[in-house]
């Protein structure tokens, strides 16, 4: 199992809150420019799909997914292999919602930042 620690933020107060955490965060440059990244594209993903009124099958996954990688940002320790599972389940969740797509890519890429877990085998990580 693969780790990065990070400084800890304390901010559960939502997502707009979050984004703004994170804007000072990134803005102060004491945070892994990686961690500032996956809290960025979280708060986005996070904040489109607030703003999606649709009804969505499995929207409660990809929320719980998204909440488990911003509390992994914030705590301090993130585990790729568990971070790569959460990716998974978001974009299973949402992929198909096209309003989404360049929030997801987004996501992906932050993740991506991190490097492959110790699951990964050739051809990881692609296509989603």
């Amino acid at each position: 199992m693969r780790e990065v620690g990070v400084r800890s933020v304390d901010d559960e107060s939502g997502a707009a809150a979050h984004t703004a955490a994170d804007v000072r965060a990134a803005e102060s440059g004491e945070d892994d420019p990686r961690v500032t990244a996956l809290r960025l594209s979280v708060a986005r993903v996070r904040r489109e799909l607030a703003a999606l009124r649709s009804e969505l099958p499995d929207r409660a996954i990809a929320e719980d997914e998204l909440g488990a990688l911003a509390n992994a940002a914030d705590v301090g320790i993130l585990e790729i292999d568990r971070m790569r599972h959460s990716l998974l389940l978001i974009a299973a969740a949402l992929g198909s919602v096209s309003a989404l797509m360049v929030a997801l890519a987004e996501l992906r890429r932050a993740v991506d930042l991190f490097g492959s877990g110790a699951g990964s085998g050739s051809g990881a990580g692609q296509g989603v």
